[in-house]
This record gives structure tokens, C-alpha cells and sequence, in this order.
């Protein structure tokens, strides 16, 4: 097999079990319209959260190792959010609306076991710290976006931020869970990353084509407004090779399932919002494999 089979094998390899399992997520909910409401909050509250301590308490896991990552992954999210911002003005739409799903994207669903699949379990502690530090963003600076007056304190009170403490000190300090702990809350977090890529096929039911420009418009304006982000910071603070591969990846995932309940609990235009998120996830399509080509 030459080169370039071994790449394309690679990358059909990484994107088919993912996209394999949305699949099945959207064609059971078209058989058998599905609420995922109940299984989402376990995920968002059980599940996700032993996936996160699992990985933070592991014994190969230093949180002081990823802080190169973490300022780059922060200055990715926000700067997205300022470089889309002058095209909302341009094309009178809510800052609230748009400004969310290109900053907050899909690290989640698919983002993590898009980073195993592609480059192997060793990536796994990438892929939650990636994944924390946008989702602890969106449930600070997002809602803030959302609600000036959003409690911090809440915050502190979520499943997912309780594990990333204890995971953090956990770590620092050495611990080490006996076995008889660490099976059951490795295989409970195992639950999470096939759960949500279900979840999030069942979500791709509800694509409503009412709003497809705009929809079409954070397809395309959430890679590139990441790449532009990630570009930029990389010029002011240059990245190592490995570093700049998973962060490209990062930048260029699609709107995050969690901006359209967020619209939906503040009443921020949830249908224009659920487009752009489903929409640009259906992107991801195109765009994902074409980053993984010129990755691997």
C-alpha cells in the first residue's frame, strides 16, 4: 500500500466509526422519534463527569503539561467570537445568537473520539483538556454572553466542574484509585463518548430548513474563524508540531449541541440557533476529513 492509500485508510479509519454512530442515532429517531432529554442530563451528569476524573486521576496525567494548550485553546474560543463579531453587525444578526456557536464548538460529541480515533488512546488527556477548558468557557464567559447576571457560583456546582477539581487534586497530589474504584468509574465514563454521538444523530432530525443561510453562514464562519484565531496566536506565540496538529483540529470542529439548549433556556432565537449547530455539524463532513489529510 503506498503512501497516500495508508492516509485515506486513516482517515475513513477515523471518520467512519464516528459518523457510523451518529447514523444510527439519526435513522433510529426517524423510525422511532427519541427524547434524549433524560439520557443527555445523565451524560451531562454522570457519565461525562467519570470519563473526566477517570482521565485527570490516571497516574500519566500532570495538568501543568497542557498549559501551552490551554491558553491557545482559550484564545482560539475567544478570538473566533471577535472575529465573527463584525460580520454580525454587517449582517444585523444578534451577537447572541451567532457569536456562541462559533466560539463554542463540538470538543464533545465529537471532538474526543475524533482525537482517539485519529492519533490513539495516548491522545485521550488532550482531548478532555480541550474539552473542559471550552466547556468551563462556555458555562462562564457563554453564559455570561447569554446573561450578565449569570451566577458564578452555579458553576462551581456542576457535576462536570466538581469532577475536574477533584480530578486536578487528585492528580497533584499523586493519588492512586485501587482497582476495585477505578474499573467501575472507567467503565461508567466509557458510557459517554458513544452516548453522545448517538445523541447527537438524534439531534440532526430536527435540521430545520427554514434557516438555512444563516445556518450555511456559521457552517462556514466557525473552522474559518477558528483557523483565523489559531493562525494569529500561532504567529505572536509560536506552537510546537504537536501542539499546532491537535489545536487545528480543535479549531476547525463544528457548533457545539450545547449552544442550541442554551438558546432554547434563554429564548435566543432557539430555531436560527439549532440551524447552525446542525447545519455545520453536517459540514463537519467535508470539512473534517480535509483537516485529517493534511494532519496525517
Amino acid at each position: 500500500m503506498d503512501a497516500s492509500s495508508s492516509v485515506y485508510l486513516k482517515i475513513f479509519e477515523t471518520v467512519f466509526p464516528l459518523f457510523a454512530i451518529v447514523l444510527v442515532g439519526f435513522f433510529y429517531a426517524r423510525a422511532r422519534p427519541t427524547d434524549m432529554s433524560i439520557p443527555n442530563r445523565v451524560n451531562m451528569s454522570v457519565f461525562i463527569p467519570a470519563l473526566v476524573f477517570s482521565v485527570m486521576a490516571s497516574k500519566n496525567f500532570q495538568i501543568a503539561d497542557y498549559q501551552t494548550l490551554i491558553v491557545a485553546c482559550t484564545v482560539i474560543i475567544i478570538g473566533s467570537g471577535l472575529v465573527v463579531w463584525p460580520i454580525c453587525r454587517l449582517f444585523g444578526i444578534s451577537g447572541k445568537t451567532l457569536l456562541p456557536p462559533m466560539m463554542f464548538n463540538n470538543s464533545g460529541n465529537l471532538g474526543v473520539p475524533l482525537f482517539v480515533l485519529a492519533f490513539g488512546e495516548s491522545a485521550l488527556p488532550i482531548a478532555v483538556i480541550l474539552f473542559l477548558t471550552e466547556n468551563i468557557l462556555h458555562f462562564t464567559l457563554g453564559m455570561y454572553l447569554m446573561n450578565p447576571r449569570t451566577n458564578p457560583l452555579n458553576i462551581v456546582k456542576m457535576p462536570m466542574v466538581l469532577a475536574t477539581i477533584l480530578g486536578f487534586f487528585w492528580s497533584l497530589n499523586g493519588w492512586h484509585l485501587p482497582v476495585a474504584l477505578s474499573v467501575p468509574i472507567d467503565m461508567i465514563g466509557q458510557i459517554a463518548i458513544p452516548l453522545m454521538l448517538f445523541s447527537l444523530g438524534v439531534r440532526m432530525t430536527q435540521v430545520d430548513l427554514k434557516n438555512w443561510k444563516i445556518g450555511a453562514l456559521g457552517g462556514i464562519l466557525c473552522p474559518l474563524s477558528g483557523l483565523i484565531a489559531l493562525m494569529i496566536w500561532n504567529m505572536i506565540a509560536p506552537l510546537n508540531e504537536t501542539d499546532f496538529t491537535y489545536l487545528l483540529i480543535f479549531a476547525c470542529l463544528p457548533p457545539a449541541v450545547l449552544n442550541y439548549m442554551v438558546a432554547e433556556l434563554y429564548q435566543q432565537e432557539p430555531q436560527k440557533v439549532a440551524s447552525i449547530v446542525l447545519i455545520g455539524n453536517l459540514f463537519s463532513l467535508l470539512v473534517i476529513p480535509l483537516v485529517l489529510f493534511f494532519v496525517l
